[in-house]
């Protein structure tokens, strides 16, 4: 007769009240988050511009459409490496030592983008941030969860302060680091690319804060955020470690011998991400461990797939299209003073702050009488089409032509959007998962992310000034068709989902 397993005893994680009523860790998850995210999109607010400017601006002078697509293989690569991030942590070293140690590599990137010279610094200091962003993205979740047990009922809350952490890192970052772009210029008698790098070094003494300060709270995270769940075989790691060197010297000869370049570097990171998320279909749906319910609710995440790919392929041109059309075409004068491009980057986070409860709010009060999740994401959709044909009205204009409070109008449609499908993601992904595939199915949503990001960035090759009425009128359509195709098929798809809504 064997051992009789004992039961479970779920942690009581009730008591620790003492960052606004939640565990006192969380205040240095959420600064590490906030941080973060200041850094992030501190140096993503002045990385495009920084790209194509001429030297006489302090910029790279790339072509503009080969430097939109870098920043968007760059987003593309954020979202691919959090696959990476989430398997380290659960074969190799647990979620609270992947979170530090990419906080690290973060803090590594962005002092190389300050500090290295040209193209070697964005090289660099590019592939360490995506690499790192990647593993404190997939982590720093899983890490807050660590903090309740799970029928804790400050649960939800504490994860609401956690994404107001988010946001209010999205909007600081871009405000300081255009601050002192705009500011330390060539105009103003300084060296040209020195308001550039103070820019991007501001992100790395921001990361450096909150590495300071997650350093001092690592000790008070319970035992389960360094647990490692699912650990490797010490004799695999060989065959790791190998496929790890072979795949990096490939690159590099990829890279060496123009393979890979400025130009094309997009279309690689599409490339990687389709393979990546066919891959993770198949092995999925042909795999002997799932049922036929869960079978058919994979086919049914399959749709909603699509329409991620779609939305997110429209709304991460915030960081190129946006940037572009801001900088040359958007009257940014207040009262005689001439706000920097970065600025329009924190609109969005204002508005998520302003209405992610109002949502919330909207969705418990509706309870079983609110639409299904197709019905989100293909209204998440549709809304995004519009938001493209808002700019229609401004096609054709010249420098200082669209008016800001426009562009603050439409960031509010994107903020709608974004509000109906991002949060709902990963929930329903996690509800269609199959029990054996839950992780691998959280990385499918990222996937989607990560194709519509890169996707955004090989669209932005196409815009111009002069074609900008057909660009905006042709992609919001699409999306729009997008919506109505999902909308319509709607029944269908909640028919697979099987019971889940």
């Amino acid at each position: 007769m064997g051992d009789i397993a004992p039961e479970r005893v779920e942690r009581d994680t009730t008591g620790d009240k003492g960052f606004f009523g939640q565990p006192r860790a969380l205040v240095h998850i959420f600064g590490v988050e906030m941080w973060e995210r200041f850094s992030f999109y501190g140096m993503q607010g002045i990385l495009l511009i920084y790209l194509y400017y001429s030297a006489t601006e302090g910029g790279l002078g790339l072509d503009q459409g080969a430097a939109a697509g870098i920043v968007g293989a760059y987003g593309g690569g954020v979202y691919l490496s959090t696959i990476l991030g989430a398997w380290v942590a659960d074969r190799l070293l647990g979620s609270e030592r992947v979170l530090f140690y990419s906080a690290v590599v973060i803090m590594a990137g962005h002092i190389a983008l300050s500090l290295l010279p040209g193209f070697l610094g964005v090289g660099v200091g590019l592939v360490l941030i995506a690499f790192g962003s990647g593993g404190l993205k997939a982590n720093a979740t899983s890490v807050v969860g660590t903090l309740y047990s799970e029928h804790d009922p400050r649960r939800d809350a504490g994860f609401s302060i956690f994404y107001l952490g988010i946001n209010l890192g999205a909007f600081f970052g871009p405000i300081l680091t255009g601050l002192l772009q705009g500011t330390f210029t060539a105009e103003h008698g300084f060296p040209p690319s020195l308001g550039f790098h103070l820019g991007f070094g501001l992100a790395a003494v921001g990361m450096a804060f909150g590495l300071i300060q997650y350093s001092f709270g690592r000790k008070r995270l319970p035992a389960e955020a360094s647990a490692v769940p699912n650990p490797l075989p010490a004799k695999s790691f060989g065959i790791v470690i190998g496929i790890g060197v072979a795949a990096v010297l490939v690159v590099i000869v990829l890279v060496y011998t123009g393979a890979i370049n400025a130009h094309n570097l997009v279309a690689w990171v599409i490339g990687a991400t389709v393979v990546a998320t066919i891959a993770y279909f198949v092995v999925i749906l042909t795999s002997r461990a799932i049922t036929g319910t869960e079978r058919n609710r994979v086919f049914g995440f399959i749709p909603l797939f699509i329409a991620s790919v779609a939305f997110w392929s429209l709304y991460q041109q915030q960081f190129t299209v946006l940037t572009i059309y801001s900088d040359q075409k958007l009257d940014r004068n207040l009262f005689g003073w001439e706000m920097p491009v970065s600025w329009v980057q924190s609109i969005n986070p204002i508005f998520i702050i302003i209405l992610s409860g109002v949502f919330a709010a909207i969705w418990t009060k509706l309870g079983d009488r609110a639409p299904s999740t197709p019905i989100k994401f293909a209204l998440g959709t549709i809304i995004m089409g519009i938001a493209f044909l808002l700019f229609l009205p401004f096609a054709g204009g010249g420098p200082n032509s669209t008016p800001l409070l426009a562009i603050i109008g439409i960031l509010l449609v994107f903020t709608i959007a974004e509000l109906l499908l991002s949060p709902v993601g990963l929930s329903v992904t996690t509800k269609l998962a199959p029990a054996k595939f839950h992780t691998q199915m959280v990385a499918l949503f990222f996937l989607s992310v990560a194709l519509g990001t890169a996707i955004a960035g090989w669209l932005a090759e196409f815009y111009s000034l002069e074609n900008e009425g057909v660009y905006f009128g042709v992609l919001g359509a699409i999306a729009i068709v997008f919506g109505i195709a999902l909308a319509l098929g709607s029944r269908g798809v909640l028919k697979l989902m099987s019971g889940v809504r």
